[in-house]
């Protein structure tokens, strides 16, 4: 068997990576563009040097005939479809590239399956695209179901991210339906822990405090929005979501949502990676407006009841686990000696 991940050099696709050649025999081909950094997948390298299992495809969303060719190439069994411009606050800045290539590149993976499957109807792939939880956006407290978000609430997505993340979502139901492909949906929220880009509010914390334990910035964590809800869950605990949502009774045209249960604001989330500081008593926290987007999405906790009927998932890794690991990952990026933008 073998699975294709798009964004394998991502947080959720260098983890989506090691729980498959863990957990299963399948090959693993990941595509990424020739120029994606490799930090995540350092450790898999040496593996794809001697093609024990794992191969690096080379291809851009933004380049439908690479696409086709990887697709003819491999003729995966799964296929993962993670990669994205995966930022919110860029994207009120970038909001051509993010559409471009979260709904145009998503409509062109899609499209080279489809041609592929036209091709060979003994080829039937099963198709994970994956959405967002952004896309239900700003939903007002009052209008918040009792059991949290589930499936069916109305979209309000609150960024160019998250209005291209609608997009992701629609497309994946529309070729389900329109061509019989085998593809499935998910809605993910708030997930983290080691690799997760300092971009994010929580890995940003967390970069900043091992940075301020190290001496190199004054003890002072600057911040965006602290009143946001979010409920988290561990990466890890997502890449297994992923791989059983694929694998057990996969449903053509299904979208679920997952998430984790530790619901918090993220003032709460920063006070407690603060906690497990030896400098916490001399840290002081410091607003900064770049970090603070045009529009929040900030009551963002999920009803993961569908998903966990389907496929008995639940989230194991503890929040606490979560964040320690998160800042003991950059704890040892920074005793290793790299060097970090203050963002």
């Amino acid at each position: 068997m073998k699975a294709l991940i798009t964004g394998i050099t991502g947080m959720v696709g260098s983890h989506l990576a090691d729980y498959l050649l863990e957990h299963t025999d399948w090959d693993i081909y990941g595509v990424c563009r020739w120029r994606s950094p490799l930090d995540n997948v350092s450790h898999l390298l040496e593996r794809a040097n001697h093609h024990d299992r794992l191969y690096f495809e080379y291809a851009d969303l933004n380049d439908e005939i690479s696409l086709i060719h990887v697709i003819n190439t491999v003729k995966p069994d799964y296929v993962f479809h993670l990669a994205a411009q995966s930022y919110p606050l860029t994207s009120f800045t970038a909001p051509i590239d993010t559409l471009n290539t979260n709904v145009l590149g998503t409509c062109r993976l899609l499209e080279a399956l489809r041609l592929a499957i036209d091709s060979d109807k003994h080829y039937k792939p099963v198709i994970h695209v994956c959405a967002s939880s952004e896309v239900f956006g700003r939903i007002p407290a009052d209008k918040k179901p009792e059991t949290g978000i589930h499936e069916d609430c109305p979209f309000h997505p609150a960024s160019p991210y998250a209005i291209s993340k609608t997009g992701t979502d629609l497309l994946g139901r529309y070729y389900a339906e329109a061509y019989g492909m085998t593809i499935m949906t998910t809605r993910m929220f708030t997930h983290t822990g080691p690799r997760r880009g300092d971009v994010f509010h929580e890995s940003t914390f967390a970069k900043q405090i091992a940075m301020i334990e190290a001496g190199m910035t004054e003890p002072v964590v600057m911040v965006g929005n602290l009143k946001s809800l979010r409920t988290y869950a561990d990466v890890r605990d997502a890449v297994r979501a992923y791989y059983m949502l694929v694998t057990i009774n996969p449903i053509a045209g299904e979208y679920y949502n997952i998430g984790g249960t530790y619901t918090c604001l993220v003032e709460d989330t920063l006070k407690t990676l603060i906690s497990y500081s030896p400098m916490k008593d001399k840290i002081t926290i410091q607003e900064d407006p770049e970090r603070l987007r045009p529009i929040d999405a900030d009551l963002q906790v999920p009803d993961c009841r569908k998903f966990k009927a389907h496929t008995g998932w639940e989230p194991e890794i503890p929040f606490e686990k979560t964040m320690h690991d998160l800042l003991n990952y950059w704890r040892e990026r920074i005793r290793k000696g790299e060097s970090f933008l203050t963002r």
